[in-house]
């Protein structure tokens, strides 16, 4: 007779432990793994709408690491905004949360409701750029694309440039994600491409970083891989999406982009990455009674 899994378990319990165990009991016999780790969020977030409350919903069904792409309140980036609008409903996941800030949370000076919100969580209040690992095999990247507001802004000879390369030099990580508010390409009706970043895409174009995430436009928006001058790149180039439905009032498109794949501006959500050990995941999760969905999947370079 033929032992069943169950059995074949108890008789290996000496040898392989409890934790193994419960792998081969799964249904279908196959051992199972840790979950891949998970980086979710949007930028764009709470005001006195309802559009966060409803993203926040989302984000109470999935576990990981939650992003905020910046204008995390509007419209001043005050202490009371913080306490009002954004704890109510992103702020309870605070515990879990790696912010970036936008122009809204410089609206108040030196964004002092934004630093002193998410404390140690946002980074040194006179740079608002740092970076952290996930998983065994991805390095995260959170920048500050307020240039006027922070010593060297984004210049290519400016501190945070500087920082960033070798940050990225350093990083011996396989795979890498950058995020902040203003986007590099974006086809907006409200915000033009920011050409003041390049110097961030180019340095993370030339150590082979795989995404960045933005906002600034309130919509959804992705783009096929490109190189930092805009052309098309699937051997080297960065994806890059526009997370902006994060729960402020959406903005229309003008005229569509190059190599922009895939676009929504009626529906908030947060985009969800799932980091794989040589690839990742990307899914758009919409709001409650939406259907908007874009999702797929990407190797690492």
């Amino acid at each position: 007779m033929t032992p069943s899994r169950s059995t074949v378990a108890i008789a290996l319990t000496g040898v392989l432990g409890a934790a193994s165990i419960t792998a081969l009991m799964l249904p279908g016999g196959a051992a199972s793994a840790a979950a891949d780790p998970v980086l979710v969020g949007a930028g764009d977030i709470s005001n006195s709408g309802s559009g966060d409350t409803a993203t926040a919903a989302l984000l109470d069904n999935i576990p990981g690491t939650v992003f905020t792409a910046g204008d995390n309140v509007y419209s001043n980036g005050t202490t009371s905004e913080f306490n009002n609008y954004y704890n109510p409903t992103w702020g309870r996941h605070k515990a879990r949360t790696r912010p970036s800030p936008g122009n809204h949370d410089y609206n108040t000076s030196g964004a002092s409701g934004y630093y002193g919100y998410f404390g140690a969580a946002a980074g040194d209040p006179s740079k608002g750029y740092y970076s952290y690992n996930i998983g065994t095999n991805w390095h995260v990247v959170a920048l500050n694309s307020n240039c006027g507001s922070i010593s060297g802004g984004c210049a290519a000879t400016g501190a945070q440039v500087q920082w960033l390369r070798a940050d990225l030099a350093a990083n011996p990580r396989p795979c890498t994600i950058a995020y902040w508010h203003h986007p590099r390409w974006t086809s907006g009706a409200n915000h033009a491409p920011n050409t003041a970043v390049g110097p961030l895409v180019q340095a993370l174009y030339d150590n082979n970083a795989d995404v960045i995430v933005a906002g600034h436009n309130h919509q959804y928006e992705r783009f096929a891989p490109q190189n930092p001058s805009g052309a098309a790149d699937s051997a080297r180039g960065i994806r890059q999406f526009v997370a902006g439905m994060g729960g402020a009032s959406h903005y229309s498109f003008g005229t569509i982009r190059p190599n922009s794949q895939a676009r929504n501006s009626d529906t908030y959500g947060v985009l969800k990455l799932t980091l794989h050990s040589g690839s990742y995941t990307w899914q758009f999760v919409p709001q409650a009674g939406k259907t908007y969905s874009d999702s797929g999947t990407t190797n690492c370079h």
